[in-house]
């Protein structure tokens, strides 16, 4: 019988309108948005690229021409050099192609049109330079038989102390909680799946619900294939959604994505015990409780940060321990910890936050509708 009714279930999910719109087209829609809003403000504007700088050799300086190339070789290049006239250099400064240019005269020389992040890190990397030049002429001058491989411990030195470190093997890009949340939003409009289980077992609530209620299958048994029946939509649904976001819009969830199905399918699951305790607890009209537990779900999403990119932060500051039980942010969570931190120490415990919260859901939701008596229908 638990088939029987698990197959009929199925069957109802695919014909659900609702269904096939808030978790699937309209997930879709919204990270298409998304990307064209967000997908390259972080390489434009926060992410590394290497600086572009001219270089005017008023002196010939072969060590500074081989610490430069050396520097351009690596596979995060600090600079990006051309070695130009005095000309051609100050018409490309003055048209923002170069953030500075460099003169190799008898001391570096280093001029810039305004002050900023990268002005300031060439400042830098033409000051250690002359330090370590003053060093090796000194060393060269004892033993001049070991010039180039002076010249090539510069070189190395110069290029070390320029190099990227990265903080994360994950992909640093604030603007991925966007699509974590995203995938928390689809994951709780579960919900709304959750809600028709209890529509369709309570006899006050809807004439299918009536009939289920005289039907000789034992109630605990009818609920425990809808609820089954609805998890296996709710994780098609959550698969279609990450694919497309991974192999579609090509968002970079790190190197782990093999976990995010499964913890986007859990959050999935998540929704649906949630819709299905607040389904059970009043007897509102469907439509009542499908708008009740949509707003619900969006206001968690906005405290999670789905509208607004701080407002995790600004909660966690003001009410630190609501994040821990805001389903929608317990969701992001997990995704944000899988790509950024190393260990599973952080996911696991976000984790099993959500497990918990799943499991109080439909317990409560059990104990809500399962006992219900009708004096009259």
């Amino acid at each position: 019988m638990f088939l029987h009714i698990l197959k009929y279930e199925l069957k109802n999910g695919l014909r659900n309108k609702d269904l096939i719109i808030w978790l699937i087209l309209f997930p879709i829609v919204l990270g298409t948005f998304f990307k064209i809003a967000f997908g390259s403000v972080y390489e434009k504007n926060e992410k590394f690229s290497a600086i572009p700088v001219a270089i005017v050799e008023v002196n010939e300086n072969p060590a500074f021409r081989q610490v430069v190339e050396g520097i351009e070789s690596a596979d995060v290049p600090f600079l990006k050099a051309s070695f130009v006239t005095r000309e051609k250099a100050e018409k490309l400064l003055d048209n923002g192609d170069v953030e500075g240019i460099i003169f190799t005269e008898d001391k570096l020389r280093l001029i810039v049109k305004e002050k900023g992040l990268q002005e300031t890190m060439l400042k830098s990397f033409i000051d250690q330079y002359v330090v370590r030049e003053s060093i090796a002429k000194d060393a060269m001058k004892n033993a001049p038989e070991k010039v180039q491989d002076v010249i090539s411990v510069l070189t190395e030195e110069t290029a070390a102390s320029c190099r990227e470190i990265p903080l994360t093997q994950g992909n640093p890009d604030p603007y991925i909680q966007y699509f974590y949340n995203l995938i928390a939003m689809v994951a709780m409009f579960g919900c709304v799946t959750g809600m028709h289980i209890t529509m369709q077992n309570q006899a006050n609530l809807s004439a299918l619900g009536a009939r289920n209620n005289c039907s000789p299958v034992p109630k605990s048994l009818n609920i425990l294939a809808c609820i089954t029946g609805s998890c296996i939509m709710q994780a098609v649904c959550m698969i279609v959604c990450v694919s497309f976001l991974a192999f579609v819009l090509k968002i970079d969830f790190g190197d782990r994505l093999y976990l995010v199905y499964p913890t986007a399918i859990l959050g999935g699951i998540l929704g649906i015990c949630f819709g299905f305790l607040i389904g059970s607890l009043s007897s509102l009209g469907e439509k009542t409780k499908a708008a009740v537990l949509m707003s619900v779900s969006m206001l968690m999403c906005f405290c999670s940060g789905l509208m607004v990119a701080d407002m995790k932060v600004i909660i966690a500051d003001k009410i630190p321990w609501f994040n821990n039980i805001n389903p929608a942010a317990v969701i992001s969570d997990c995704f944000y910890c899988l790509n950024i931190y190393e260990d599973y120490d952080r996911f696991i415990t976000k984790l099993i936050n959500m497990i918990v919260i799943s499991v109080i859901f439909i317990a409560l939701g059990f104990i809500t509708s399962r006992r219900k008596k009708y004096a009259s229908i």
